[in-house]
């Protein structure tokens, strides 16, 4: 498509309004920010769109081409077009090179001005390429693959294309022969703010995004290579429930209602069971209004599975080989990995500790006949802070939390839950006030979280009703009663095993990261401040 005169004229006065707004300390620019824009009214003037419309197309990427490329036969590969971010530009006179990061890696250009300009007028070369194009621009490239005398693997530069200018520059990154960092993008808050520049300077960061997709992709073909179906549910609820959390709150304007976003999607899957499916999964987003730390943030992603027929004791083995699958697809068919300071294993059996065995293994305190005023004594003796709001199940849940939880480094199911502690879950068949449920815990954190489901609806709403008794002492993550679950439960739910996986958690392990925000595009922050700001430039 053409570039009109009118196109130009009309990008040339925007750019002199915004130099000129930043003279009057209108609008802050620097410098750098200031020859950019000069460099971008310099391709304008040239008639060169910094922005064009047409698709380029790419028929090759950098890592292909290097693992492809034949000593023996450099030309096999043929003629190539790639595109990418310019990351590096050196070189003087008739001859540049530079280098483009696409979504591979990095790939070397050789530009020889005879060669991308053969006729008479080489402004191109002199003016566009050499003096006007800037690191972080977006271009495409036509030409041949051959090695440098210096053994690098490069493309010989024929046709050449702006895609995009970059107005702002990136931080500068050096690496030394050794792949050590000097200069790097490392300040937490810039990066997790900026996450666009971080994953575009931090090469590791990126390798950690695409294993969070290949483990959500493996996961998924686990699933589906078994029949169990991939299902969606509502995100806005007139009902939280499926969790002991504290729900965000929003308005619908329309009908005039209160809702909640989800804090969980278990009841809404347990009613696609009692409709007839046999297995069902999500992998979704949940949104607990809740504190934010390491392994904590208010919108995370988790996985939850509901399969009929089953138990809790059937679900362990099945996590046991889902995540020795997960493990080997990403680890090249390693089970151990190094996490921290720890090496753990994925291969199972796990190892499994009830929830009172393993108070006591920790404490060498018996919990399992205390009541409500017994637990209260034996947290004041080990010194956990407790409140007035907290029944017996949750009690036992901060002894277990302070005591036990760091404890447990290898892969632990820890089993057997007071009924208090679990409304959803059936109970146990043989242990009296107790439920059938199991939590996996690695490297001192909860994973998984599994039932054998309640499925009695009289027992349930009994379950409910309880829950109603704590939210009046103050409990404000205690369940409420949801009445159209009752009814589906009402209808027949069969014997059911569920599932729930923190995604985010299972990803820091399966890239060694400490925290949470480390893993998530886009992890939920304070709004910015100006300060901040003024740092990134």
């Amino acid at each position: 498509m053409a570039f009109s005169e009118q196109e130009i004229a009309d990008m040339l006065q925007n750019i002199d309004s915004i130099i000129a707004a930043s003279q009057l300390g209108e609008r802050k620019l620097n410098d750098q920010d200031v020859a950019r824009l000069e460099n971008l009214k310099g391709l304008l003037n040239l008639k060169i769109n910094p922005y064009p419309a047409e698709k380029f197309e790419v028929t090759h990427y950098a890592t292909d081409i290097k693992q492809n490329f034949d000593d023996e036969n450099p030309e096999a590969i043929g003629e190539v077009s790639m595109a990418g971010r310019l990351m590096a530009k050196r070189g003087k006179g008739a001859v540049l090179f530079a280098e483009i990061q696409d979504s591979t890696e990095r790939i070397q250009l050789f530009i020889k001005r005879d060669a991308l300009c053969p006729d008479e007028n080489k402004d191109f070369y002199n003016l566009a390429v050499k003096k006007l194009l800037d690191l972080g621009d977006y271009v495409g490239v036509k030409g041949t693959i051959f090695k440098t005398k210096m053994g690098e693997i490069s493309v010989r530069v024929s046709e050449f294309t702006f895609l995009s200018k970059s107005l702002r520059p990136l931080p500068v990154v050096k690496r030394d022969e050794d792949g050590n960092v000097f200069d790097g993008f490392t300040n937490p808050e810039l990066r997790y703010r900026q996450r666009y520049v971080d994953l575009t300077v931090n090469p590791e960061v990126r390798r950690v995004f695409m294993m969070r997709s290949k483990l959500m992709s493996t996961m998924r073909q686990f699933f589906d290579a078994k029949g169990w179906l991939e299902v969606e549910t509502p995100i806005l609820q007139t009902v939280h429930g499926g969790a002991a959390a504290r729900p965000f709150e929003t308005h619908h304007n329309s009908l005039d209602m209160p809702l909640t976003l989800r804090i969980a999607n278990e009841l809404y899957l347990k009613r696609l069971i009692v409709g007839g499916f046999e297995g069902v999964y999500e992998i979704g987003k949940m949104f607990r209004n809740e504190g934010m730390d390491a392994t904590h943030n208010p919108e995370f992603t988790a996985m939850e599975i509901y399969v009929a027929y089953k138990d809790y004791i059937w679900m362990m083995k099945m996590v046991e080989d889902l995540l020795e699958t997960i493990t080997k697809t990403l680890h090249n068919g390693k089970t151990a990995i190094q996490i921290g300071e720890h090496e753990v294993d994925f291969k199972g059996p796990y190892r499994k500790l009830s929830m009172y065995d393993s108070i006591k293994e920790y404490t060498g305190i018996d919990v399992s006949e205390m009541d409500e005023a017994g637990l209260r004594h034996v947290c004041k003796e080990l010194h956990i802070e407790v409140d007035p709001s907290m029944g017996k199940g949750k009690l036992v849940d901060e002894i277990f939390g302070e005591k036990v939880e760091h404890n447990l480094i290898q892969p632990t199911y820890i089993t057997d839950y007071p009924i208090e502690m679990t409304p959803l879950a059936k109970k146990h068949r043989t242990k009296e006030g107790l439920v059938e449920r199991f939590e996996l815990f690695i490297m001192g954190k909860e994973i998984a979280n599994a039932y054998t489901e309640l499925n009695d609806p009289i027992d349930q709403r009994g379950r409910f009703v309880d829950q109603l008794a704590l939210a009046d002492r103050g409990d404000d993550e205690a369940m409420v009663i949801d009445e159209d679950f009752l009814r589906a439960l009402e209808y027949g739910m069969p014997p059911t095993s569920g599932l729930g996986i923190g995604i985010d958690r299972l990803v820091m392990m399966m890239t060694d990261n400490s925290s949470i925000q480390e893993v998530l595009f886009f992890p939920q922050m304070k709004p910015e401040q100006k300060a901040v700001e003024e740092g990134a430039e």
